[in-house]
């Protein structure tokens, strides 16, 4: 009752704030605006044609993003290459990540980054969490005139891809925006429909001296997957032979055709700020502040299956299967910032997470001797810092944390020191140490199949890495990273039930990453380069990566029809080296080691059109257009094919008001 009515309370005070001091609309931005600390080519700098009600032209640049670290950017409409790697499903750039067949499904991940500044566990079913948004995920916007976005892609057979987004400054002061991301897709093969729905709503507020900032949102999204369990053993040979006949995908035969998995939650969070001592011009020396952040989110996970596979999970206590898992996650957080001239940006925050992660039933094997409970709830308070520092090209930044009581022991901490000696030259020393639980599903889980149930005293995971990257104009890009990681945890066949179920590795764990990014420019050609070498050593094989990840775009840029239109179109080469990729288990929604097979070594090329018409970017690709002719191994998971060849087309159109 008391969690109920702490978030209606934060509904009505993001909502109200918005109700304070509302006037006329006025051009943002501007050189005295603190929050602009973009600096802008001539180029970016052109008009938008709109004007606001001063009757003075509304620039590209003052449209403002501004994300949960407060990094403020602003509306792009231009169309580049990194434009065409972020239009997909995650509306981010997904090296690294092997998409199953539909979209809307789950994403192999090819890399891995054990930079973490977490000190609770994370809910399970990972799989399903590409597309939810977390508070990271969420930007808020400050806007002279409305701003509307529509995004369109097409999905695979039946359904459609669809993301609108609206804000609007009511007043200089306030801002909030809403926005709703849609997918239905039926795919190609038998029981594989994917509906998703992610709505969004933001706002923020700043009183006219700027000494109190609000910012918050609300998120409600539902992750609703049909499940087939990967092809039959018998039809993965019908798959690679390429017979006519079993090019129509929906006649080959799944594991099983009565499930489907859903993940749902909703989220209020409210962020502000107020300054008890604010800088008011540039010879003020201090500036003193006290921050407060109150979160409160609700989620579940739920399986359903109309009668049970026990070929592949085994026996089951019902006739038909319905686990669901949920969490009730409540946070805060309060902080003091101080800052001068010569010590930096110093903040010390005090934080508290209620959690309440389980199930509505005890779970007792009394044969066995197997009694589990149904929660891990209680209350973690943990403490921290940030310190930051910039001196001319050089910059210092360090965060730590650590809980202090409660039943989960963490701690982190994450320190970089970067330097730019001009626009052209840009280098970064950053090195992370962290050590939390491992996340509730490896810890609890209850399921009607009966070999699915556990409870785990698992220690801490213990990760470290350092980190270098240097940086040189758009020519080389080099990122190096090193981690060891101890005490890992990892979901793997148990050897005597032949299930699904976590282990704890007692072996360490050392992991190498270079990555390489460049472009090389010729004329109206370039060749846009991401490469990733890896390099793991475990002894006993618990963590599996390829080698080698390589996309590689040759394409063309120029202005056509009188420069009415801006054109670019080329071909992107995919590819990594084969591994022992990971399995998908449907059932926990997540994935786990397999060292029975190698998948990998396949090419996937995909031709692209794409053109640019004043705000609006136009989008057609003949994805994996390659499929007839190179052979049909190609897999996302195992039994798991990956997308055949395929035409889609997408636009992205920008309105401003």
């Amino acid at each position: 009752m008391f969690k109920r009515s702490v978030t209606i309370s934060m509904l009505l005070c993001l909502i109200g704030v918005g109700h304070a001091q509302i006037q006329g609309l006025r051009p943002q931005g501007g050189r005295n605006n603190p929050a602009r600390q973009d600096t802008l080519s001539a180029a970016q700098r052109a008009s938008t044609g709109i004007k606001d009600i001063k009757n003075v032209n509304a620039k590209i640049e003052d449209y403002l993003i501004v994300s949960y670290l407060n990094d403020t950017t602003h509306v792009d409409t231009t169309l580049t290459i990194q434009k065409e790697y972020k239009f997909n499903y995650l509306r981010k750039d997904n090296f690294g990540l092997m998409p199953f067949s539909n979209l809307g499904q789950t994403y192999n991940t090819l890399t891995k980054d054990f930079q973490s500044t977490h000190l609770m566990p994370l809910f399970g079913a990972r799989a399903r969490h590409f597309n939810y948004m977390e508070i990271q995920d969420i930007n808020y916007y400050r806007v002279p005139t409305p701003l509307t976005e529509l995004f369109f892609k097409t999905a695979f057979e039946q359904g459609q891809l669809a993301d609108s987004f609206f804000t609007v400054n009511s007043s200089p002061q306030f801002n909030f925006s809403i926005a709703y991301k849609g997918l239905r897709s039926l795919g190609n093969y038998q029981h594989l429909l994917t509906s998703t729905g992610n709505f969004r709503f933001t706002t923020n507020y700043t009183t006219k001296n700027n000494q109190y900032h609000m910012r918050g949102h609300i998120v409600m999204q539902d992750l609703l997957n049909q499940e087939n369990g990967g092809l039959r053993d018998d039809m993965v040979e019908n798959f690679e032979s390429g017979i006519e006949e079993f090019l129509d995908r929906s006649l080959l035969e799944v594991n099983f055709e009565n499930a489907e998995s859903i993940l749902k939650g909703k989220r209020f969070h409210l962020d502000h700020v107020y300054h008890i001592i604010q800088k008011k011009d540039s010879l003020s020396k201090n500036k003193l502040s006290i921050g407060h952040v109150m979160s409160f989110e609700d989620k579940f996970y739920e399986y359903t299956q109309s009668a049970p596979a026990t070929s592949i999970f085994g026996e089951a206590s019902e006739n038909s299967i319905k686990d669901k898992v949920t969490l009730e996650h409540f946070y805060n957080k309060v902080s003091v910032n101080y800052s001068n001239n010569i010590l930096g940006d110093v903040e010390f925050n005090l934080n508290h997470n209620n959690y309440n992660y389980g199930y509505n039933s005890l779970f007792r094997d009394l044969p066995n001797g197997i009694d589990i409970t149904n929660r891990l709830k209680g209350d973690i308070v943990s403490a921290g810092g940030k310190y930051r520092k910039a001196f001319r090209g050089f910059e210092l930044q360090g965060e730590l944390g650590l809980n202090v009581s409660g039943d989960f022991d963490g701690n982190f901490l994450k320190a970089h020191a970067t330097f730019k000696l001009n626009e052209d030259v840009f280098a970064k020393a950053s090195i992370n140490h962290s050590s939390k639980a491992p996340n509730y599903n490896m810890l609890l889980y209850q399921s009607q199949y009966t070999n699915y149930n556990w409870q785990n005293p698992f220690n801490n995971i213990e990760s470290q890495q350092l980190a270098f990257q240097m940086k040189y104009r758009d020519l080389a890009d080099i990122t190096i990273d090193y981690s060891t990681i101890n005490d890992y945890v990892y979901l793997a066949e148990d050897p005597v039930s032949s299930t699904v179920r976590p282990f704890q590795s007692d072996a360490s764990i050392t992991y190498l990453r270079v990555k390489l990014v460049n472009e090389l420019k010729y004329g109206k050609f370039a060749l846009n380069n991401t490469v990733m070498y890896q390099n793991v050593q475990n002894d006993n094989n618990v963590f599996n990566v390829p080698e080698l990840i390589t996309r590689n775009t040759l394409y063309f840029s120029s202005h056509v029809f009188k420069k009415a239109m801006f054109l670019q179109t080329g071909v992107i080469f995919n590819y990594f080296t084969e591994y022992y990729m990971n399995d998908y288990s449907p059932l926990l929604a997540e994935f786990y080691v397999q060292n029975e097979k190698e998948y990998g070594g396949f090419p996937r090329l995909d031709f692209f059109v794409n053109a640019k018409i004043r705000q609006t970017r136009i989008y057609l690709k003949a994805e994996h257009f390659n499929a007839p002719f190179t052979g049909y191994t190609y897999f996302a998971a195992p039994n798991t094919p990956y997308r055949d060849f395929v035409v889609r087309f997408g636009v992205v159109w920008n309105f401003f008001l």
